[in-house]
């Protein structure tokens, strides 16, 4: 049922933005990849994506996504860092949002199908940026948060232009394995901006995805991001800490590296070191403590053309071995359909 409506709400959307757009975008991206470790994953996917101006200055956004993968378990959290590869169709966002600027101040309101708001958490800034996984504290599985939570719901932002305060609420609604309990769940960002610096503090309260046998309580998280960028180098971090659910803790962080000088041409470097730990004080032997290093390039080949390599280094994760090489093939086209 959460599908069909889903469904729905993408075609309300591109159905609005056909009668009365301003100026739409449409993106088509196909990928595949292969990771080479004890995982062995082989994956393939391709995503479809619209975006512009609907009537009276409310804009939308609206991406489905078709992606498989060899890793029939889905254990493996090789090439999940923007959406799952579940071997169906799936809509990942449906909103429509509006802008306002009343005096020198900000009002944005949002609703429909969105990223949970936490952090780091938007599709462009995980998924295409030359990082073939998702930061441990931001996978399924690993006891915090996912890139593949989503909620449907209403977000609101305001403030000044240097200065905004976030708040969302809705109801669960992932793409992904962690498939959190239904309930109304929230989130309060707050977000500021100084010169190359952009600094936030978020904090969600929510339902746990693991199983409701073991797991009671709500899951609450605080985290504070970090994002500093100068002369084609871009510098990122989040800390969180919180609780899963009752009775166990949660602290991990992660701090990464972009960098595309001119001289590099189409190359872009990518460096990323994390660590996640997850504790159960009454039952010790439940514990995870896990580290990740990674190594990266995102190539240019030709225009939409790319290509993806990661080497990684990790530890405490019972399920892969020490190493892995992770390599992927982009390819994207971008049209402009509509203008009056």
């Amino acid at each position: 049922m959460k599908t069909i409506v889903a469904a729905a709400s993408l075609a309300c959307v591109i159905h609005a933005s056909v009668a009365y757009a301003q100026s739409v975008t449409a993106e088509a991206t196909a990928h595949a990849g292969h990771s080479t470790s004890t995982e062995e994953v082989s994956v393939a996917g391709a995503q479809l994506r619209a975006f512009g101006d609907a009537v009276s200055g409310v804009r939308f956004f609206a991406e489905a996504a078709l992606a498989k993968s060899s890793d029939e378990d889905g254990d493996s959290d090789a090439f999940g860092a923007a959406y799952p590869y579940a071997g169906r169709v799936q809509v990942i966002e449906a909103y429509a949002e509006r802008m306002f600027r009343p005096r020198n101040g900000l009002l944005s309101i949002r609703a429909g199908r969105y990223r949970t708001p936490f952090g780091i958490s938007s599709g462009s800034e995980q998924g295409y940026v030359g990082f073939l996984r998702a930061p441990l504290i931001r996978y399924d599985g690993y006891y915090a948060l996912s890139n593949n939570f989503l909620e449907h719901g209403a977000d609101v932002v305001v403030g000044v232009p240097k200065l905004t305060l976030e708040a969302s609420v809705g109801a669960p609604d992932e793409v992904g394995t962690a498939v959190r309990r239904s309930d109304v769940d929230s989130v309060v960002r707050l977000q500021g901006f100084h010169g190359p610096f952009i600094v936030g503090v978020s904090r969600i309260w929510t339902m746990p995805y693991q199983d409701p046998r073991f797991s009671s309580g709500r899951a609450v998280f605080t985290g504070i991001d970090l994002r500093w960028m100068y002369e084609g180098i871009a510098l990122r971090g989040e800390w969180l800490t919180g609780k899963p659910f009752d009775g166990t803790t949660t602290t991990g962080w992660y701090v990464d590296v972009i960098v595309h000088r001119v001289r590099m041409g189409p190359v872009t470097a990518v460096a990323r070191v994390e660590r996640t730990d997850y504790d159960v004080p009454a039952r010790p032997s439940r514990d995870l403590h896990a580290t990740r290093q990674t190594l990266g390039a995102r190539i240019r080949i030709i225009e939409g053309l790319s290509a993806q390599v990661n080497v990684l280094h990790q530890s405490g994760l019972p399920n892969y071995g020490d190493t892995a090489l992770d390599v992927g093939v982009t390819y994207s086209i971008r049209r402009d359909l509509r203008r009056h």
